[in-house]
C-alpha cells in the first residue's frame, strides 16, 4: 500500500461544499485544502487539513473537526477524484487533528501519528491512530513522497509538520499561525520558550516552500512562519512587563 523510504479560507473556488460545512480548495493539481468548522469559546472556526492527490490513491493530513463530516469528506474524495485515501497523519494530539482517527480506523484505512502523538491521545482517552512512527519519516505513496517533521515544541509538545518535496507544500498544522491571525490561539499544551526556536529552525529548513498551510486560517502567505514568530515575540514581551509589574507591586 506504502512503504517507508524516509486559514481563513478560500472560499472563492471551492470543490465541494456541503451548507458550508465542508469546503474543498484547489491550491495545485496535487494538493486540495480540505477546511471544517467547530465551536472555540463560542466562536465558529475553521480547521485546515490537506488532501494530497497520487498516482493512484489520496494522502490525508489531519481529520475533520467537526464529527459529522468524516463520511461526508470522504465521500467528496471518491466523487472528486475517484481514488481510496490510503494514508491518513494527524500532525498533533487535539480535536482539530485527530477527532476522525477511530471513524477512518474502521474504514480500514491506514492511520499514523507521531510515538509522542499516540501517548498524549491515549493518556487523554483520545481516539488513536492504527500505526506510529518514532523520528522523522518519509512515507511513498502512489509515487509522491510525504515527509513528518518535528521542529521541536510549540503549539504542543508533540506537533509535527508534512512536507510534499515533489511539489514544494508545507503543511504546518496549528504550529504555525495564519497570516491574519492576532493572537497564538490555544495555549494550553504550547510551549512559549521552545516556540521561537522551533519556527527559527522551520524557517532555515523550508527555505523553499511554495505553500504554508497553517491549521486555521489563510494560506495565501508565504509569511505565516515570520508572522508566527511575530506573535510569538509580542506574547512574550507582553509575559515579561507582566510579570515584571507584578515584582513591582
Amino acid at each position: 500500500m506504502f512503504r517507508f523510504a524516509l486559514f481563513f479560507f478560500l472560499i472563492a473556488s471551492p470543490i465541494f461544499s456541503s451548507a458550508q460545512n465542508l469546503i474543498i480548495s484547489k491550491l495545485n493539481d496535487s494538493s486540495f485544502v480540505y477546511t471544517t468548522f467547530n465551536t472555540y469559546q463560542g466562536d465558529r472556526i475553521p480547521a485546515n487539513g490537506l488532501l494530497k492527490i497520487t498516482q493512484n490513491s489520496v494522502v490525508m493530513i489531519d481529520t475533520p473537526w467537526d464529527t459529522t463530516q468524516f463520511q461526508p469528506l470522504l465521500d467528496s474524495i471518491e466523487n472528486r477524484f475517484h481514488k481510496p485515501v490510503r494514508l491518513v497523519i494527524a500532525t498533533h494530539s487535539h480535536e482539530d487533528r485527530t477527532a476522525g482517527l477511530a471513524y477512518y480506523n474502521k474504514k480500514n484505512i491506514p492511520t499514523y501519528t507521531s510515538k509522542a502523538t499516540y501517548q498524549l491521545c491515549e493518556e487523554n482517552h483520545a481516539p488513536l491512530a492504527s500505526g506510529t512512527f518514532l523520528h522523522d519519516t518519509t512515507f511513498t505513496v502512489g509515487g509522491t513522497l510525504v515527509s513528518t517533521f518535528f521542529p521541536g515544541a510549540g503549539h504542543t509538545p508533540d506537533n509535527i509538520m508534512i512536507w510534499f518535496p515533489n511539489d514544494k507544500v508545507l503543511f504546518g498544522g496549528c504550529f504555525v499561525k495564519s497570516t491574519d491571525a492576532t493572537d497564538l490561539g490555544n495555549l494550553n499544551d504550547a510551549n512559549l520558550g521552545m516556540w521561537p526556536f522551533a519556527v527559527n529552525l522551520s524557517r532555515k529548513t523550508f527555505k523553499k516552500a511554495k505553500y504554508i498551510i497553517p491549521g486555521h486560517g489563510s494560506w495565501k502567505s508565504k509569511k505565516s512562519l515570520k508572522h508566527t514568530r511575530k506573535l510569538l515575540v509580542q506574547k512574550l514581551k507582553g509575559n515579561y512587563k507582566k510579570a515584571q509589574k507584578n515584582r513591582d507591586k
